[in-house]
């Protein structure tokens, strides 16, 4: 064999080395491609039925907000309607009871300046460097 036949069987070798692992690589990746496919086949199957749920999920929410919303207007014509009635009530009312309370309270007062027939008793006074004080004036001063 001369020098030329052995570097083209090393060639040949060579290449049919390169073809061999080329061919597993292939087979490898036709196996990953397999299982890939597989993978988002299975992940399809699965993510139909969740999308279905979720859509569903999102509508009944959306039916619950609706119903929240409806009972939040309700809940704000109770509060005008309570907040007007009370300011009729105390419209209507107020005046008149404060009117009927300061009466009670006036006749209260003379019938217990009448009850005891003394005569009423001057407030004590004191006197400051020539001038008198009255004791209501006292009071205040010390507050």
């Amino acid at each position: 064999m001369s020098g030329g036949e052995v570097a083209g069987i090393l060639v040949a070798v060579f290449w049919a080395i390169l073809v061999s692992f080329l061919a597993v690589a292939l087979v490898r990746l036709a196996q990953t491609l397999k299982a890939t496919t597989k993978l988002v086949a299975d992940v399809t199957d699965q993510a139909v039925p969740l999308l279905a749920d979720a859509s569903t999920a999102v509508r009944s929410a959306q039916t619950q907000i609706d119903r929240v919303d409806a009972i939040a207007s309700d809940v704000q014509e109770v509060t005008s309607n309570a907040s007007a009635l009370s300011t009729t009530v105390a419209a209507t009312f107020g005046g008149p009871l404060v009117k009927v309370a300061a009466f009670g309270y006036g006749v209260r007062r003379a019938l217990a300046g009448r009850k005891a027939d003394v005569p009423v008793k001057e407030p004590r006074r004191t006197v400051i460097v020539g001038r008198t004080v009255p004791a209501a004036r006292r009071k205040n001063r010390g507050k």
